[in-house]
């Protein structure tokens, strides 16, 4: 795996490159769509590719762990047979999920104690046996193990909870230095930096990952219910200190306006749900600002789901159409919500890659936020 860095924006942090995989190249600044358990929901891996142009997607260590479970996924060649997806797909290691069952799990210094969301049945996570799962998964990027604690977290607990983080990568790096992969390709670690929205832990974090030297970083533990502008600074103390030549992984950001305020501050990689699951719930996110196709004023607009039409189903669907779909409980509106959401949201990151290329990045994102974050 290399990151080649391509432009930087003269006026910002922002950047563009591309990362190089076994499973293709990653041009970034770029959006990941979430597959929970191996799919996007209501999405093709065909309409991925080809309409939605995503390059990488994600999957979760937790819900594939626990279904269709590690034997299937070994057994069908790793993730990308089993869903047909011939992209980069990145794992999270499934902390996150781990602990927000706040009642079904115990922390240990060995790992994580917890009972199934799904039947109550015990398991245990350490840092080893999430790098196995991940191997056996066969992502290209496989996510340390890390405690994920709340963005309101005291600076006790946050310091505490950080030290145990740190434990537990390493652990995953010798882990995964002392194991090959499954499927004859390569797979890399990257660690995750914590800290809450504590200035001095977040640089011991950022300092402490960059001296196991991975192929990339991921910074963990924010939008988790901080304000916006704690996030930013913890992105921006966070940025100084991680390499120039590695790509930089925002994890679980976020609205439009959260992703190209991210990118301005020097990020590379994000993936979020809203897409998706608000457009399950009616949301669209279009070039010209936010619609709630819910509402009474979208019955009778004939026109297009966004005049940009930057995806098949703009042109072919109306607002009214999809209101209608979506208030009858049809399938189809929630699909053709899902694709048109994720293909603005990589509209969105290629437009930002396109204005670095150009130098003038920080002008567009100013004018672009404006009218993106409108609700019409």
């Amino acid at each position: 795996m290399q990151y080649t860095l391509l432009a930087k924006d003269k006026n910002s942090e922002a950047r563009c490159g591309v990362l190089t995989t076994a499973h293709g190249d990653i041009h970034t600044p770029i959006f990941m769509p979430v597959g929970t358990v191996g799919t996007v929901k209501a999405v093709h891996a065909r309409e991925l590719k080809e309409d939605i142009r995503a390059e990488i997607i994600l999957g979760n260590t937790y819900h594939l762990y626990l279904r269709p479970g590690t034997e299937v996924l070994q057994a069908a060649g790793g993730l990308h047979r089993f869903n047909a997806w011939d992209r980069p797909i990145l794992t999270d290691s499934g902390g996150f999920q781990v602990f927000s069952l706040t009642e079904n799990r115990k922390i240990t210094e060995e790992g994580v104690i917890f009972r199934s969301h799904i039947d109550g049945s015990k398991h245990i996570f350490t840092p080893e046996k999430v790098m196995d799962i991940q191997r056996k998964i066969g992502s290209d990027i496989i996510m340390a193990f890390d405690e994920c604690p709340p963005g309101t977290s005291e600076y006790g607990y946050a310091k505490k909870s950080l030290e145990l983080t740190q434990r537990w990568l390493e652990r995953c790096v010798a882990r995964i230095d002392a194991t090959e992969p499954l499927y004859g390709y390569e797979q890399n670690l990257f660690p995750i930096v914590q800290g809450c929205v504590y200035k001095d832990l977040r640089e011991k974090s950022a300092e402490h990952a960059v001296a196991l030297n991975r192929a990339g970083y991921a910074i963990g533990g924010l939008a988790v219910g901080e304000p916006a502008e704690d996030m930013y600074a913890m992105i921006e103390v966070v940025n100084r200190i991680l390499p120039q030549d590695k790509p930089r992984y925002l994890m679980g950001v976020g609205t439009p306006e959260n992703i190209l305020e991210a990118i301005a501050l020097g990020v590379d990689m994000f993936d979020c749900v809203m897409p998706t699951r608000n457009g399950r719930n009616g949301m669209l996110f279009t070039t010209e600002g936010i619609i709630n196709i819910k509402n009474q004023k979208w019955e009778r607009d004939f026109s297009p789901l966004d005049p940009a039409e930057i995806c098949y189903v703009d042109a072919d669907y109306s607002k009214a159409y999809l209101r209608h779909l979506i208030k009858a409980n049809e399938i189809l509106g929630l699909q053709i919500c899902s694709i048109h959401n994720l293909a603005f949201y990589l509209w969105l990151v290629r437009e930002a890659r396109k204005h670095i290329m150009e130098g003038d990045f920080l002008e567009w994102k100013n004018r672009i936020i404006r009218k993106v974050t409108t609700r019409l």
